[in-house]
């Protein structure tokens, strides 16, 4: 069973706690995870990339010189591939990149990156957790220079209804906070060391149970 350490909120180590291995323990498949964080990627782009054909660039269409008698190469309008101005030949065109693989795969990918981080001792939980009346981006970064994480790629899993975790944190450079039900596989390889709150351990253990 794999173990991580311990912080209270103002970054000081408390003590180590055990790591659920439905969760935390489960063998790697680097496919799996190829496939799912290519799948986050291609969500994300927009496909907005489009060129326009001949027959989408304004203008005449008249022929810009008899078919015959000319000495030259015969030709319709000035709107053709070949010539400057003209339309584009099999160029990008918008489109859709987004694909879903099934969520048990998801589910096992996001356990696989957490598996990852926990193998090579890169967990850190947080108890009881940050409970702030507030958002503090302050007693956020006190806590990553306490724990040496400033500066170094860190994803914060918070608990339900911590709003102020979120608004404390995004301003951070190289720091994501994301909810415990939004965790995914991309933003856990992304991150070099991730930040849990206590209460997150026993949820993702329902959740990718």
């Amino acid at each position: 069973m794999a173990k991580a350490p311990v912080f209270s909120p103002d970054g000081k180590r408390v003590g180590e706690i055990d790591l659920p291995d439905e969760v935390f323990g489960v063998e790697l498949n680097p496919t799996l995870l190829w496939e799912a964080v290519r799948m986050y990627l291609a969500n994300k782009r927009q496909g907005n990339a489009q060129a326009k054909t001949r027959g989408e660039v304004i203008g005449s269409r008249r022929k810009i010189w008899r078919q015959k008698h000319t000495g030259r190469a015969r030709h319709g309008d000035r709107y053709a591939p070949i010539f400057k101005g003209g339309g584009v030949a099999h160029g990008p065109r918008k489109r859709d990149y987004s694909y879903y693989l099934p969520r048990k795969a998801l589910k096992k990918a996001l356990a696989m990156g957490l598996s990852d981080r926990a193998s090579e001792e890169r967990v850190i939980v947080v108890s009881p957790g940050f409970q702030m009346e507030s958002p503090r981006t302050k007693a956020i970064w006190n806590f990553l220079e306490a724990a040496e994480l400033a500066g170094r790629n860190t994803l914060i899993i918070s608990s339900p209804g911590n709003r102020n975790l979120y608004l404390s944190g995004r301003n951070i450079e190289k720091v994501k906070v994301t909810g415990v039900d939004e965790a995914n596989a991309y933003d856990v390889l992304w991150s070099e060391f991730l930040v849990l709150e206590e209460p997150c351990l026993k949820l993702l253990e329902e959740r990718l149970s």
